[in-house]
């Protein structure tokens, strides 16, 4: 039978290995994303605590004299006196002239330049104590954002996706089957399952390090895996569904009482209305009304939730301030609780600084396992081959 799963183990390596090391490297270095960006980027993050701070309003005020022409998405606004403000907002992308055909029945370039409603995506950080403009940032052109390409989509883009998620599925009978093939028949192989022997020559060492490693490793690169799933395929997210017994269905739409009104209401009052309900969050995101008809809403984190995605929404009527509806994540069906876990988990922030170390060093071993996988093929495979030469 190990016979089977050696071979199982040794050419599912082989076609997917390149993939493997390249998604665990990249997923090593994102755990630590965000505190890797902090302390590189210190001035982006962090300012000098003032005496008062001015109100959301005047913040986005601040950018539309930057920055005239941008849309607005939302504001997010952090307890800790130190960290700057984020305001998420978009630029009309210019698209190539479109051509129409003139009298003589000729394409001829339009000089208008068409715009493109998406838009370009931005981050511009500011100081909460004064309104400046601290830095405009955009994530697409920065190296986690090459790191995050790579990781999910290898560069390239639907067919990147595909490819990654084919070999994750193999990533996890890799897994499988390698504990099939460490698990001893003794006691004393056990011992030696366990323990690298550090005195030993390279060839040994590898052994011990794909064998010990890996078998540490095991559980935690395989629910990085599996949660991965929920990133590549549809089919794999409609399964949590089905398999909690829930609903796959969107979040309700909520609407102001009186549509088609103008807003009187600003994003400092929405923020006002909810923080005397609860302001224990350590962030608080406003997003900006689409149109008349739509509420403020505000995301924020209880002090008590479970992990970071288990936020709740507020939404206040930009009407009359009042609060029209709370989604809180308890509320959620068992299906988007499940889902709303994968991000946290495969990530390994679901429990602070010490599943982001394991995560990381889970990672970072798994990186190198295919390497490691094939110079032991190799020495096996030489081995046998001089053993035939000297019959």
């Amino acid at each position: 039978m190990k016979i089977i799963f050696r071979s199982i183990h040794l050419y599912l390596g082989l076609v997917a290995g390149l993939i493997i090391m390249v998604t665990c490297l990249t997923g090593a270095i994102l755990v630590f994303e965000k505190e890797l960006q902090q302390v590189f980027f210190h001035e982006r993050y962090f300012v000098n605590p003032g005496t008062e701070r001015v109100s959301a309003d005047s913040m986005l005020t601040s950018l539309k004299q930057k920055v005239p022409n941008a849309k607005i998405n939302s504001v997010k606004i952090y307890r800790d006196p130190k960290r700057t403000a984020e305001i998420s907002y978009q630029l009309p992308a210019e698209l190539p002239a479109k051509k129409d055909k003139g009298a003589d029945g000729k394409n001829s370039a339009d000089n208008k330049t068409a715009k493109d409603p998406e838009g370009k995506r931005l981050t511009a950080f500011v100081n909460p104590y004064s309104g400046e403009i601290v830095e405009i940032y955009n994530h697409r052109n920065s190296f986690f954002y090459f790191v995050m390409d790579l990781h999910r989509w290898m560069l390239g883009g639907a067919t990147g996706k595909l490819i990654v998620g084919i070999c994750t599925l193999i990533f996890l009978f890799i897994l499988i089957s390698g504990i099939v093939l460490w698990w001893p028949r003794n006691k004393l192989l056990l011992k030696q399952r366990l323990r690298i022997k550090r005195t030993a020559g390279f060839k040994r060492l590898n052994h011990d390090y794909h064998i010990v490693f890996g078998f540490y490793s095991a559980v935690f690169l395989f629910v990085f895996a599996f949660t991965g799933l929920a990133w590549s395929f549809e089919w794999f997210n409609k399964g949590i569904y089905t398999l909690t017994g829930t609903k796959m269905e969107k979040a309700p739409v909520i609407k102001n009482n009186f549509n088609g009104a103008v807003h009187v209401i600003t994003a400092e009052a929405a923020l006002a209305a909810v923080l005397a309900l609860d302001n224990s969050s350590s962030y608080y995101n406003i997003s900006l009304p689409k149109s008349p008809a739509d509420p403020f809403t505000i995301s924020m984190l209880p002090a008590n939730a479970p992990h970071e995605s288990a936020a709740t929404q507020y939404f206040v009527d930009g009407n009359n301030g009042r609060l029209i509806s709370v989604q809180k994540f308890a509320d959620k069906n068992k299906g988007q609780r499940v889902r709303a876990t994968f991000r946290p988990v495969h990530v390994a922030s679901i429990f602070g600084w010490p599943s982001k170390v394991i995560g990381f060093l889970a990672c970072l071993l798994g990186t190198f396992f295919p390497a490691s996988g094939i110079i032991m093929w190799w020495n096996r495979t030489r081995k046998n081959r001089n053993s035939i030469l000297k019959n």
